[in-house]
């Protein structure tokens, strides 16, 4: 499986973004995706992620109710719509496939997109 995240960038505090990441290969519709993120100096970690079928998902505690996760399997794509970002969610995000739920363990990783939130 190939992914490639794409729709990073900067944006003032309180701002919008939507990350996308394209997956090709094999099944995605299969696969349980996540979203993580990894700031300068820190060690990654868990962003979203959500089940095969879509109907659920998970979210670390410092972005629920702003971000949301979701997927379009007939594009075999998954989002990360980010709203009301915060100069703290400032990272290299990166998609990854075919996790064990809870976990962070995935088996695929795409290359980051950059996201800078500005103050």
């Amino acid at each position: 499986v190939q992914l490639q995240a794409s729709g990073g960038g900067l944006v003032q505090a309180g701002g919008v973004l939507r990350l996308s990441c394209a997956a090709s290969g094999r099944t995605f519709s299969n696969y349980v995706m996540g979203w993580f993120r990894q700031a300068p100096g820190k060690e990654r970690e868990f962003v979203a992620a959500i089940s095969w079928s879509g109907a659920s998902t998970h979210y670390a505690d410092s972005v629920k109710g702003r971000f949301t996760i979701s997927r379009d399997s007939g594009k075999n794509t998954v989002y990360l719509q980010m709203n009301s970002l915060k100069p703290e969610d400032t990272a290299v995000y990166y998609c990854a496939a075919d996790g064990n739920w809870g976990t962070e363990a995935y088996d695929y990783w795409g290359q980051g997109t950059p996201v800078t939130v500005s103050s």
